[in-house]
């Protein structure tokens, strides 16, 4: 109003402006406070399937105490390891692409806040000429050269009335807050999958050299053949079974360096690099990494607070569930304020003396405004919009069922790797045993064979019996870390590290910066579904 009053002091004009500006404030104010209503369903968190226990907890190595597992891949006490996931957290490709998501869903949650106000704003000039022809302006008895020239504003605000646009936020939020948890669930995916990766390594490096350290063992009994071979103490088939004992083992170390160059190049992947250079970083020395001694598995119902997927499976829900408001308020009328406020002026050769012209735009005579609300409701739709709630349902539906569905799947990965942790430790007690006798066997056989009393048949039974039990030994060793890298994984560990940390490095963020105006959505501290609650009816669960 003092605007108006400014331009215009001391006019009636300004004054009738003025006291409907108000009436119009005063009837906007009503409109916003009536609208407290939202049509669609509030959401309520569907039923999660799980057990009380584990089925697999009685064993002594198992705990049920709580634990974070923020950092889980440190109780391995391998330095390489804890550098591997280091650099793959700040170098995975993967991971910044779910890191720019984020910046997306803040940019749509930007755009969801903006409808709650007037959607329709805009500045308008223009200027306009027209004119005839001189022998065609006489022949209807006048000059038609004419111009107009304005300045204005127009507006329209489509009010809230049934909770489409506050709804509208409602998924706005929850679908960032699913990014966020997607981030989280790509995070505990990456750092399980560096160590499962490493284990692979070093699994392979050592069957490698349990093969090799069997070739020097069986290339001496060869020799040992040939020697009683040429002393005629022994026939050649002595030489050629020891020959095909010793070629079949030397054919095993080209199949596991092949998967050792393949896990290497897997590597390179997960950590952003070239597989030239994954050779450095894994240089140390190359056993399998010692399993703790037990782990802290929890009770069943702590795998919906912990478990980034279980979260964003909830919160896609939500988010659908607001969908059904957005769509249903289709359903209803429309209530539109609508208002424009200008500046006219034209001018012709037949302008009087005091009349309007392009000089006069400024003035208050010049002056011109429209405004009211408006109504509108799509009444014959032919079924089109019950229909497209009756989508929306359908597809909450079917989140709901997917909830239900991942949460089985998270406590079947508990189990399934809690029961392979345990079985193969077992296992490897065994395949110790296995190896310590075979060993002897090996021994006792040659000593036989040298001084006549076993035939070389024994020898080749007791070599071939030792190379398989440390190979599965080995392998087994390399079974049981990777089982317990499964089960931090199933128990929702790791992602805890970008606790504090922004989604999108520096680097990337100056990138963006200087093409696009980002606002302070590039420097906004980081949230988690824990930390932020989301707009109005709900919140977000206490996870």
């Amino acid at each position: 109003m003092k605007i108006l009053s400014r331009f215009f002091p001391n006019t009636s004009f300004s004054r009738q402006l003025s006291s409907k500006l108000r009436l119009l404030s005063l009837f906007v104010i009503g409109a916003v406070l009536s609208g407290c209503a939202m049509v669609g369903p509030d959401f309520t968190s569907p039923t999660a399937p799980l057990s009380d226990s584990w089925a697999t907890e009685a064993d002594d190595s198992l705990r049920t105490t709580s634990e974070q597992h923020a950092d889980w891949w440190r109780s391995f006490e391998d330095p390489v390891l804890n550098s591997l996931i280091d650099q793959a957290y700040q170098q995975n490709l993967d991971l910044q692409i779910a890191g720019l998501r984020i910046l997306e869903a803040r940019a749509q949650l930007g755009i969801a806040t903006g409808n709650l106000y007037p959607q329709q704003q805009s500045l308008t000039a223009g200027f306009g000429a027209a004119g005839a022809s001189k022998h065609g302006a006489n022949t209807i008895g006048g000059d038609l050269n004419f111009s107009e020239s304005s300045v204005g504003f127009d507006a329209a605000w489509e009010l809230d009335f049934w909770g489409k646009f506050r709804r509208g936020l409602q998924a706005a939020d929850a679908s960032l807050l699913a990014s966020i948890a997607d981030y989280d669930s790509f995070l505990v995916s990456l750092t399980a999958e560096v160590a499962r990766t490493y284990i692979l390594i070093r699994t392979l490096e050592e069957r490698i050299e349990v093969a090799q350290a069997n070739v020097i063992i069986q290339r001496r009994s060869l020799e040992i053949a040939e020697v009683r071979f040429d002393g005629g103490l022994v026939t050649e088939l002595d030489v050629q079974q020891a020959r095909n004992l010793l070629a079949n083992t030397q054919a095993i170390i080209p199949t596991f360096q092949a998967s050792l160059r393949q896990a290497e190049n897997g590597l390179a992947i997960l950590l952003g690099i070239p597989p030239q250079h994954v050779d450095q970083l894994i240089s140390g020395p190359e056993v399998i990494p010692d399993v703790p001694v037990s782990v802290a598995i929890g009770m069943p119902a702590e795998l919906l607070r912990r478990r980034p997927d279980v979260r964003q499976a909830e919160l896609l829900a939500i988010t659908q569930s607001s969908l059904i408001g957005v769509a249903k308020a289709d359903l209803y009328p429309h209530f539109t304020l609508i208002g424009s406020v200008g500046l006219r002026a034209s001018a012709s050769p037949l302008t009087r003396i005091g009349d309007s012209d392009h000089g006069d735009l400024f003035d208050s005579d010049s002056v011109e405004y429209f405004g009211g609300p408006a109504i509108g409701w799509d009444i014959f739709n032919y079924g089109r919009i019950k229909n497209q709630v009756r989508v929306q349902d359908a597809r909450l539906q079917q989140l709901l069922v997917n909830y239900q569905n991942i949460v089985l799947r998270a406590a079947r990965e508990v189990e399934d790797s809690l029961a392979g942790l345990v079985n193969d430790r077992q296992q490897l007690i065994f395949l110790q045993q296995a190896v310590d006798a075979s060993q002897r066997s090996v021994e006792l056989a040659n000593l036989q064979y040298r001084e006549g009393l076993v035939d070389f048949q024994r020898v080749l039974d007791t070599q071939r019996g030792l190379s398989s039990a440390q190979d599965r030994s080995t392998e087994t060793r390399g079974s049981v870390a990777l089982n317990m890298v499964g089960v931090y994984k199933a128990l929702g560990g790791g992602w805890q590290i970008r606790t504090g940390q922004d989604f999108v490095s520096a680097k990337t963020r100056d990138q963006m910066a200087e093409r696009t105006d980002w606002g302070g959505i590039l420097t906004d501290s980081p949230t988690s579904p824990a930390e932020k609650p989301v707009n109005d009816s709900w919140r977000a669960p206490d996870w």
